[in-house]
């Protein structure tokens, strides 16, 4: 299957989306029956301050709890709006922000963050200038502070299908901000993963769209998934790598074909770190992750070093490349915003 794919299916019961780029799974989304999930917007109500951490715990209603990293200037009591941002982990309170975005394929519309900003991925100054105009005219009657952010996706799209989004997404910023006093409650639920596919698996636009039931088995996402069940990942060149998530960490080893000379180490560790962030994507492994690499020359780290930043930087979850232990491990710290791949296919 050549090109880019997008399909979507369900996954007992739960609406499910893959992205296949030239017949190899690259993203995986399967919708969360939690309601606390990243992009959810509620109306949340602070309820203590979490001393030492400069955080505070705020309710969300129906006994959900965010925790509020940034609380400065908020009391017990005071109601504001907050979207979640990562995933709850081990019964903790979820991560939310009170920098509340309304996200769609073209457009971002940001209440508390004036400006108009164009994707710095669109290069074309014609093209910026045109989508500038765009959006002035079509936040013109936006209230006071509102900003808009207009995506990649928006490079050469319809005039009129790129106003439509900003003014769906303004309407929305418009009726939650209104409504931001009150008993906390969930206001906007976050997208499904069918919405989210077609919102941010947009750019490049894909060259086929196949939405059917049984479209997963037809086109091996079900094997795909199978395969994902398992620590081993298999890499070109016979190397491989064991992925096993522990209680404290996401342990990664990196092995070699039989091949034990550094060569080979060097080999494995390059083509493991092209194809890490796909594993830990498609698997919704993060936190703390520990890459044991095949033995190599010292003297080929930064080499190795360049090939994961450049792999990292193409995944859109943030992920922190803290570096060398003493040990000659690699450490990275991944964001939480997704849950593993085996709690969603848990009966």
């Amino acid at each position: 299957m050549k090109g880019r794919v997008v399909v979507l299916d369900e996954i007992a019961g739960r609406k499910a989306a893959a992205l296949i780029v030239n017949g190899r799974l690259e993203d995986l989304l399967i919708d969360n029956d939690d309601a606390v999930v990243p992009g959810a917007i509620f109306r949340a109500v602070c309820d203590r301050p979490l001393k030492g951490q400069g955080g505070m715990i705020v309710r969300l209603g129906d006994g959900n709890t965010g925790f509020l990293r940034q609380a400065k200037g908020f009391a017990p009591g005071d109601t504001f709006l907050v979207q979640v941002t990562g995933i709850a982990q081990d019964g903790k309170a979820a991560p939310v922000n009170t920098r509340v975005l309304f996200k769609s394929r073209y457009a971002i519309v940001t209440p508390g963050a004036a400006g108009f900003n164009v994707a710095r991925t669109i290069k074309d100054e014609e093209e910026r200038e045109r989508l500038l105009e765009i959006g002035h005219e079509g936040m013109a009657e936006a209230p006071e502070g509102f900003g808009l952010i207009l995506r990649s996706a928006a490079n050469e799209a319809n005039g009129e299908d790129v106003a439509d989004d900003i003014a769906a997404m303004l309407d929305l910023a418009m009726a939650v901000t209104s409504d931001a006093d009150g008993v906390p409650e969930l206001l906007v639920d976050a997208p499904d993963a069918h919405v989210l596919a077609w919102r941010d698996w947009t750019s490049p636009v894909p060259d086929d769209v196949i939405e059917a039931e049984g479209a997963f088995e037809d086109h091996g996402v079900l094997d795909a998934i199978d395969d994902l069940q398992s620590p081993h990942a298999k890499l070109s060149g016979g190397a491989s790598m064991m992925i096993e998530p522990t209680s404290a960490l996401v342990a990664v080893d990196v092995n070699t074909a039989g091949d034990h000379s550094l060569a080979a180490g060097l080999k494995a560790n390059m083509v493991a770190a092209r194809d890490l962030p796909r594993q830990l994507r498609l698997r919704g492994l993060a936190g703390q992750i520990t890459l044991d690499v095949a033995p190599m020359p010292k003297k080929d780290r930064r080499g190795f070093e360049d090939v994961l930043r450049r792999a990292f930087r193409a995944d859109s979850t943030d992920t922190v490349l803290a570096g060398w232990t003493p040990l000659g491990l690699y450490e990275l710290q991944r964001k939480r915003d997704r849950l593993p791949l085996k709690d969603l296919l848990r009966p």
